[in-house]
Order: structure tokens, then sequence, then C-alpha cells
């Protein structure tokens, strides 16, 4: 038998509660205060033949479902250090001109190129861990090694933030977070999805209630809730942002928060703030990465410049919703 059979049942359920529903399934009759096995072998020959299972099979079967459920739930995954990118080839097949890309912990890499360019095609084959059988050929690495096919399934490696965000769900703000939160059988769902619902108001342009219909939320402020929810909520140690819409948005505190949280971020930009923004930056043309860019001590000057004048387009963006004329300003 093997270490869990060795186990008290309650022990078992303890640890893993889904347990106690895996043997009810089986109509299995047991002690809670007795070992797996002492249960099993108390157990008529009659209902191991009833249910076709020989009675290590039965303990090998939990002992699967076990490490299923727990790989499904995150609880046996390893940190997320570095993910590293192999190159494969644009669409004409020519390779990419780089050995390897590794991207760590609090990390905030831009993806640029014109559109159709590639990006959103660089972003997918991370967010499905490709292992040459994309149509690039790339493969993606996590602490060094590639995942498996099971694995790709199962673990949480990368949430999504898109161009679009329709809530459809009849929930309020907080309501939505707690349930997020509750499923991920957090410690303190509550108070994570309190702190969620703040780093979200202190994003938005335009604050909102806890008690605010998801479907009354502006497109800022919907986009502001999905990334305190990655932020905060989220166990997935990547976080892709496929050219999303920013007004309304603060952007450096938006990158902040999440790599605050020691995700790695990539994201498809057009934007010269979030692109001077990020660590570095990865240029597609063609459907291949051409160049990998450091932010040079010249590109921090034009950042400070970029931000200065992304704040008087904000400034007359507010005058005009107020109502006021515009007027140039020094």
């Amino acid at each position: 038998m093997s270490a869990i059979a060795n186990r008290t049942i309650s022990s078992l359920t303890e640890q893993w509660p889904f347990v106690c529903e895996w043997l009810d399934s089986y109509h299995f009759t047991y002690d809670p205060a007795q070992t797996l096995s002492d249960c099993i072998a108390r157990t008529p020959d009659g209902y191991f033949r009833d249910i076709d299972r020989t009675r290590s099979g039965f303990v090998q079967e939990l002992e699967q479902y076990i490490r299923d459920i727990s790989a499904f739930l995150g609880e046996e995954d390893e940190t997320v250090e570095t993910v590293s990118l192999l190159p494969g080839h644009d669409k004409r097949g020519v390779p990419e001109g780089f050995s390897r890309i590794d991207w760590r912990a609090g990390e905030v890499i831009a993806i640029v190129g014109a559109t159709g360019s590639g990006k959103s095609r660089l972003l997918a084959d991370v967010e499905w861990c490709a292992s040459g059988d994309t149509p690039t050929s790339r493969r993606v690495l996590i602490n060094g090694r590639p995942l498996g096919r099971g694995e790709k399934g199962k673990r949480h490696i990368v949430a999504q933030l898109s161009q679009n965000m329709n809530f459809v769900i009849d929930a309020t703000v907080l309501e939505f977070l707690s349930l997020h939160a509750g499923s991920l059988r957090r410690e303190d769902p509550e108070g994570d999805a309190r702190r969620a619902f703040e780093m979200a108001n202190n994003l938005a342009g335009e604050t909102f209630s806890a008690d605010t219909p998801l479907t009354g939320l502006s497109g800022g402020q919907s986009r502001a809730l999905m990334i305190a929810d990655c932020a905060v909520l989220s166990d997935a140690p990547i976080v892709l942002i496929d050219e999303i819409e920013n007004a309304g948005i603060n952007r450096r505190k938006a990158l902040a928060a999440l790599t605050g949280e020691n995700k790695i971020v990539l994201m498809a930009t057009h934007d010269p703030v979030l692109a001077l923004l990020a660590d570095r930056r990865l240029v597609v043309c063609g459907g291949g990465i051409s160049a990998v860019l450091e932010k040079s001590d010249a590109e921090k000057e034009a950042l400070r410049f970029a931000e200065e004048m992304d704040a008087r387009l904000m400034q007359m963006r507010e005058a005009l919703r107020s109502g006021l004329r515009l007027e140039a300003t020094e």
C-alpha cells in the first residue's frame, strides 16, 4: 500500500477536502479515525467487484485523483522564476536572429510592430507555452524546461487582458471579486477581494463603488478592475496584454501593480508611453522578432517627455468632458 493508505481518512480530507467527495462518489463506507488501508481491509470483496476495482487499484485511482485536482488547483505548481523564448521563424520561414530571450519575475516586456506584424501570434505562443507546435515553431521554457502536454492544460501559467472587456455576469464589483477569490481557495478571500477593489479604484480615472454592477462599469473602469484582479487574485505568474486601450487608466500605476506582485508582463502596444515604461522591447516584423532592444538612457529622457505630453492630453480630455473650451498651452 502507498503512503496515503497508511494515513487516517480524517487527515486525508483535512489536507484535501475533495477526497471526501471522491469516496462518497463510490459510496465507500469509512471511519474517519481509521486509516484508509484499515477501511479497505474491512470492506467486503463484493464491494470491489461491484465497482470493478481491486483494492490496490482503488488506492492508485485515489492517488491519481489527488494529483490531478491538486495540479488543477495550482497546489503543486513550482514557482515560476524565469520564462525563456527560443527562436522560430517568420512568415517566410526565415529563422529569427536571436538565440534565447529570458524574462524574469517583475519584468515588463513591450512587443511593438505594425498592425499584422505578428504581435498577437507571439503572445499566443507564450500563452500556449509553445513547444515547436505553432506556426512560428517557437519554443517556450518555464524555469528552463518545456511544459508537458498535460501540464499545459492544468497549470495556471498565464492571465490575459484583451482589448475588449465586456461583462455579462449579473453581479456587483465586490461580489465578482469575492467569487473569484473564493474559487481560488485563498486564505482570506474577502480581504483579498477588498484589496483588489481598492487597487482598481486607484487605477481608474473615475472611481466606482463596491456595489456597482459590473455591467455599469465604463471601459476604463472595467480594465482597471481586471488589472487589479490579475495583480491581486490571479496566481498566474505571466500577464499578457494585447493592445489594450488605456484611456482612463493610470498606466504607470497599472504596470507597478502587476510587477509589484512579481508578475512577468508582456504587452503588445502602439503606445510610446507604455513601450518606454517597459524594461525591454521586442520588435516584430513579418511574423518574426527582428530586434530585442534594451531601454537606453536617452529613452529614459524620452519617457519623461512622453509622459508630460500625455498628461497635457489628459488635461484636454478632462476639459472636453467638462464642456470647457480648449486652449493651447506652453
